[in-house]
């Protein structure tokens, strides 16, 4: 049977696809990245026994560069001091970020603006999936359910959380490409475009294949010293990369048609 797609619109005033190999200001990649697609539809629905391949990224709005500075902070709050904390309120040390405080610092942005994209990605079901009771049109149909009433898990980013994205979805992306591009008076046809090498995802392609979730309390039974709190295998990050090359607004992204380049470190 063939894997179905799902295809959502996704917009927004702000995003930012930050290039790894920026250490201290973050700049963002010209169009978004496989990743930051995935975790927009991820946003609208995930189970343990889906994932999504990310197909293709079509470009309605690049938007145009905008240069942000603002207050961030270089602490970091550890586990062991909020346990204490929880336990002592009257010692809670805040972080501090606004201007002349010793946490916080300034750094520069370089953001895009006024952007909108057509995600469509291939749905696949994991090991956890039951083929009887667990069939890939029973999540397509759901996820489509989901995005055509607006809901969602939490509320989608366009690379950072707080650049929020709206949506919806589309039955067919090619058409909603030339529509919307004909609406806001851009031209999809164009020649291909190189934009070098780009981040495809921060977990190899495959590695979620296995699926991943945690056991119920009634799953745990007997607590020997040692037990398996988790069903599956979980995912261990690897940066992977891609050669990124727009074409007819479209960036070709699926990974069974690109070459993946992992890092060898996690």
């Amino acid at each position: 049977m063939k894997n179905p797609y799902v295809h959502l619109r996704v917009w927004g005033d702000w995003a930012c696809f930050t290039r790894p190999e920026m250490k201290v200001e973050r700049v963002s990649y010209p169009v978004m990245t496989p990743s930051a697609a995935r975790g927009i539809l991820e946003a609208v629905y995930w189970e343990p026994q889906v994932f999504y391949r990310v197909a293709a990224i079509r470009v309605v709005k690049r938007g145009r560069w905008s240069s942000i500075r603002r207050n961030e902070v270089q602490s970091v709050i550890s586990i062991r001091n909020a346990g204490q904390w929880m336990k002592k309120p009257e010692r809670v040390l805040p972080i501090r970020a606004g201007g002349g405080s010793p946490d916080g610092t300034q750094r520069n942005m370089l953001a895009l603006r006024e952007v909108e994209y057509i995600i469509s990605a291939e749905l696949r079901t994991t090991r956890l999936a039951d083929p009887m009771k667990d069939p890939q049109v029973k999540y397509f149909v759901e996820f489509k359910r989901r995005a055509q009433l607006g809901k969602c898990f939490h509320r989608p980013a366009l690379g950072m959380r707080e650049f929020a994205a709206d949506f919806e979805w589309v039955d067919d992306p090619q058409d909603a490409l030339e529509h919307r591009t004909a609406e806001v008076g851009a031209n999809w046809r164009q020649s291909e475009e190189d934009l070098g090498l780009m981040l495809y995802d921060v977990f190899s392609p495959g590695a979620r294949f296995q699926g991943f979730r945690w056991k119920r309390p009634d799953e745990l039974g007997p607590k020997p010293k040692k037990i398996l709190r988790f069903v599956g295998q979980p995912a261990k990050p690897r940066a992977c990369f891609f050669h990124a090359k727009l074409k007819d607004s479209t960036l070709a992204c699926h990974p069974d048609e690109i070459e993946i380049l992992e890092s060898r470190g996690a």
